[in-house]
């Protein structure tokens, strides 16, 4: 006689391949970070470049990283090829790995860092609308929250790596950049090896020819519009560094406050990915707006270290609220087939949105202080709110509408 074996819940529930890209892109930002963390350093003090060069060279990186953000979307859903093109934006960032280590000029760096965002932007929407179609609907939020949790991870150990590696090599810059290969290329052998192609979990499909005609609705729209305004309250978290610095903290410690915000932010995601499957999106980015409205409120008014901290953590916390949730509510959103031009999309606009947050958060912060600059960002967060609750109201209506009908059809049982 056999045993009934129990369902699977949690983690363990989780499909492989969400687990295999989760581990995808932390071992990619563990290559990444070590080198940026390093990189403004190196560039002005071994390659002699200016400050005013390393700016340029971020910003031209960036730029570029989301407007083939777009491109790599739109491609995605026509070929129905989101792992192989995910895979050439992992394949693309780990083959200008080693130009770092062996750079001659600012012109290489500025080549490497050029190429390295060009894979950035195309592996993001296919990448995303690929763990739509692994996830089961019902466990989206747990899929991305785990994803954004790993890749949360990659994000602080690359730099604890990076400092340990330069204490053991006594500042070694090349020694960091060749071990920060190997993720990269452990990365992009997950990806090809340990992912596979599938259709939609939801039933819609991956065949992108046979769906073509589907649409992007007025629910996604929404979506997109909320993101853009959120965007507005969620500036660069170098703002934090700097109020850190502001109330005392000493330069030695000052990067302990982003390591600190990315602990609570990997802690926090999973949990709330998966509680946004039993409350709702929307609940949950409600929550984590609270959370960014009481983080800015404390930064705002803090004067020592007690505040500064409840900030900090108030800030991670809500990263990991809303990070998840808000790409699965594009995933729920979008039409199967049109998924990786809706991420595509979505990681435009927000892109463009975080770069306005922080032009104006540094404008507040040079011409009326630290106060006015999360106040304003806490302002934001509020008016989010509004949008979300009238989403929330929206979705309801249309809820009971669509049930009011299914009623009322002598067809339907």
């Amino acid at each position: 006689m056999t045993l009934p074996t129990s369902p699977k819940t949690g983690l363990s529930a989780l499909p492989r391949g969400i687990w295999v890209l989760g581990f995808v892109s932390m071992a990619m930002d563990v290559s990444s970070e070590m080198i940026h963390a390093l990189l403004p350093v190196y560039l002005v003090t071994v390659l002699g470049a200016s400050t005013l060069a390393v700016g340029f060279i971020e910003g031209i990186a960036e730029a570029t990283a989301s407007l083939t953000k777009i491109v790599s979307g739109t491609l995605a859903d026509r070929t129905g090829r989101r792992k192989w093109l995910a895979a050439l934006g992992y394949g693309l960032a780990a083959i200008t790995k080693p130009v770092f280590p062996l750079a001659p000029s600012v012109a290489w760096v500025t080549a490497a860092r050029f190429v390295d965002r060009i894979g950035k932007g195309i592996r993001g929407a296919p990448r995303d609308a690929l763990a739509a179609d692994i996830a089961p609907p019902e466990m989206r939020g747990a899929a991305f929250g785990l994803r954004q949790s790993l890749d949360t991870i990659g994000a602080f150990v690359g730099p604890f790596l990076a400092i340990a590696l330069m204490w053991a090599t006594g500042g070694s810059f090349v020694t960091v950049f060749w071990v920060a290969v190997i993720p990269a290329f452990v990365a992009v052998g997950l990806m090809v090896f340990g992912v596979e192609e599938v259709a939609s979990s939801d039933g819609r499909g991956g065949d992108a020819k046979a769906n073509g005609g589907a649409t992007l609705g007025a629910a996604f729209w929404g979506v997109v519009a909320i993101a853009a305004v959120f965007g507005l309250a969620r500036f660069s978290e170098a703002f934090l560094v700097l109020k850190a610095s502001a109330v005392g903290v000493p330069a030695m410690l000052v990067p302990l406050v982003l390591v600190v915000m990315n602990v609570v932010y990997a802690a926090a995601a999973y949990p709330a990915g998966a509680l946004s499957d039993r409350v709702g999106r929307t609940a949950l980015l409600l929550f984590g707006l609270v959370a960014l409205v009481v983080g800015d409120l404390a930064l705002a008014f803090a004067d020592g270290l007690a505040l500064t901290g409840l900030g900090i953590v108030a800030w991670g916390l809500h990263m990991g609220m809303t990070q998840g949730a808000l790409t699965a509510m594009v995933a729920d959103a979008a039409p199967s087939a049109r998924r990786g031009t809706a991420f595509g999309i979505f990681n435009f606009v927000t892109g463009v949105a975080a770069l306005a947050a922080s032009l104006l958060a540094g404008g507040l912060w040079d011409g009326f202080g630290p106060r006015t600059t999360f106040l304003v960002g806490a302002g934001f967060a509020l008016v989010t709110m509004v949008g979300v609750a009238m989403l929330r109201r929206t979705r309801a209506a249309h809820r009971a509408e669509a049930a009011g009908n299914a009623e009322s059809d002598p067809k339907r049982g």
